[in-house]
């Protein structure tokens, strides 16, 4: 299977491709606008998931994905993640996460099964670059608790609660985008 095959399906909003994986990673992108707040928090939640999801193969989610975390802009290129959003990671009992801000850019988008928008306005820039619909979901639509509520809006201003609000609300469209992963499991890396 190549890797820009459109043929895939969605369920759930994860996309699964029409083959299995086999031994290649599922690899998901999580984007917001500088990479220092909301993707990378998103990042570090959904690997720390991954970690503790244990496969009917005895592997973890984690040894099948490959997750990154870029901004639609420039704006932060080369930095750390925001303070604020790792000292809430910690408090969330999340592991420090390491991390680079990176701007995504077109070449990359043939190469990701999935890309996770935080808000809308991501959503519509990637589309502007080219990513395949199919391809793209918002992060808040694998939460049934989120409703209608589509963005996760950006604690970049906020304080402490601010930025606890999110990463909570980033937490919860993590887990049901892990639960939905390992639904999936047998399908995406059948051998």
């Amino acid at each position: 299977m190549s890797r820009s095959d459109p043929a895939v399906s969605r369920s759930r909003g994860l996309i699964v491709p029409p083959e299995p994986l086999g031994d290649q990673p599922y690899r998901i992108t999580f984007v917001c606008t500088g990479n220092i707040c909301r993707s990378p928090m998103a990042e570090a939640i959904t690997r720390s998931l991954a970690t503790s999801t244990v496969l009917g193969d005895g592997t973890t989610l984690a040894d099948h994905l490959e997750v990154r975390s870029a901004g639609t802009g420039p704006w932060h290129e080369g930095e750390p993640m925001h303070a604020l959003a790792q000292v809430s990671l910690a408090r969330g009992g999340y592991p420090n996460h390491r991390h680079v801000a990176h701007q995504i850019v077109s070449a990359e988008l043939g190469d990701i099964e999935l890309m996770i928008a935080l808000d809308r306005r991501h959503q519509q820039t990637l589309r502007s670059l080219g990513a395949d619909p199919e391809r793209l979901a918002l992060l808040r639509a694998f939460d049934p608790a989120a409703g209608a509520a589509a963005d996760v809006p950006d604690p970049y201003y906020g304080d402490d609660a601010v930025f606890d609000d999110c990463r909570d609300m980033i937490a919860a469209g993590c887990a049901g985008l892990i639960a939905s992963l390992a639904s999936h499991s047998d399908t995406l890396w059948a051998a």
